[in-house]
């Protein structure tokens, strides 16, 4: 059970963040068999806004990687792809791969990849291309990337090309390292919401509606927001001051990319369905045991999780499952090994927990300002797992 008297500390510790103006509101969700609290704090926008409620929207932006994992192993289940499978009949931009001899080579200084890239590649992000903590212009292929406009930084789908035009140019770039090597962040989501798109025939938003959304009833999750609900959507902030990230407006259409990585707005309501269904705690499955187990586990070897271009204690205590980070000993009060889910940058946090059959999902909607956690964010998950008391 939790106790009633530390989920307090938890709501007492949270009204700070938004009393010293860290962020202007958030919703945060601890369930644990059965026993759900919801706190509701501040407002949608530094200026006033709307009261936050369990019904926010929020751009939940990498969370979206967890959704397109899920979706994926869909269509693993029907076999209508397969997990060891070459990509390459439904991404040819992607057959017939170069590879970088550095990271820092010039783009046509390659060799050949040793073999083909794989869906379990791109679950993983093993695949051999992703983000760098970089400046834009530290190595050939990233400043490359980036004039192509394809990703490499904050998501800005809104900005991009649709999938075919985003996946040619994509294409056009050596890989960052061979197949199977070494884990680089994000990208892997995005090639996995074309190759769905490409082996259903549908649109990803159309696919992620009809087979994710509509059967857990997360009515308000997709790529866009419709007009009646604009009111509930938070204001998004950068930087320190904060500073608007863009308008409401922007997230009332669909974008020409629908980002598998990081295109996706939510609410608290919505991602708990979605974590019930992980957990096999609901009425609504769409994966069977071994499906989400095989999710939740650790995929990485340890030379996979050697980052040079990427915190280099981002695997300390865990490692990567299929579209989510997977705890793999005990670091701090909140890592139970098992534990796996992963965040947003501009504020959102989803874990699940199969051990403790837990879930905690924090939403914000102030970007973070480095790569590593907030201290709101690490705050509250030692608030939640503090609150067990059995």
């Amino acid at each position: 059970m939790l106790s009633t008297m530390r989920l307090r500390r938890l709501r007492d510790v949270l009204t700070g963040y938004v009393e010293r103006g860290d962020v202007p509101g958030l919703v945060a969700l601890v369930s644990r068999r059965g026993q759900t609290q919801v706190e509701t704090i501040g407002t949608t926008a530094y200026d006033g806004g709307r009261p936050m409620s369990a019904d926010t929207v929020f751009r939940v932006s990498s969370m979206s990687k967890l959704v397109t994992a899920a979706a994926t192993m869909l269509l693993v289940e029907e076999c209508r792809i397969r997990l060891d499978d070459p990509v390459d009949p439904l991404l040819p931009e992607l057959a017939g791969r170069r590879v970088l001899r550095s990271l820092g080579a010039g783009l046509h200084d390659t060799v050949p990849a040793y073999r083909p890239i794989t869906v379990r590649d791109l679950l993983t992000f093993t695949w051999g291309f992703g983000q760098l903590l970089a400046p834009p212009d530290a190595y050939p292929v990233l400043k490359a990337a980036v004039d192509l406009g394809i990703g490499m930084a904050e998501p800005r789908p809104r900005a991009m090309a649709d999938q075919d035009e985003w996946l040619k140019r994509l294409g056009s770039l050596p890989l960052m390292a061979q197949p199977g090597e070494r884990w680089f962040y994000h990208t892997g989501s995005d090639v996995l919401g074309v190759l769905l798109s490409r082996a259903t025939g549908m649109s990803y938003a159309d696919l992620l509606r009809e087979r994710v959304f509509a059967p857990l009833r997360m009515s308000d999750t997709g790529f866009a927001v419709p007009a009646e609900s604009l009111v509930r959507l938070a204001h998004g902030y950068w930087g320190d001051p904060p500073t608007p990230l863009d308008t409401q407006e922007e997230w009332a259409v669909p974008p020409p990319f629908l980002s598998g990585a990081g295109g996706l707005v939510s609410t608290v309501e919505d991602f708990f369905a979605f974590g019930r269904m992980m957990l096999r705690a609901g009425d609504r499955r769409l994966l069977s045991r071994p499906a989400l187990e095989t999710m939740m586990a650790d995929h990485l070897t340890p030379a996979q999780k050697v980052l040079p271009h990427w915190a280099a204690d981002e695997f300390e205590a865990s490692g990567w499952g299929f579209g989510g980070k997977v705890t793999t000993r005990r670091h701090t009060i909140a890592d139970t090994p098992g534990r796996y889910g992963w965040d947003g940058g501009l504020g959102t946090s989803w874990r699940v927990d199969p051990e403790e059959e837990m879930i905690t999902i924090l939403m914000t909607q102030r970007a973070w300002l480095s790569p590593s956690p907030p201290p709101i964010l690490r705050d509250f998950w030692t608030l939640a797992y503090q609150a067990i008391d059995d």
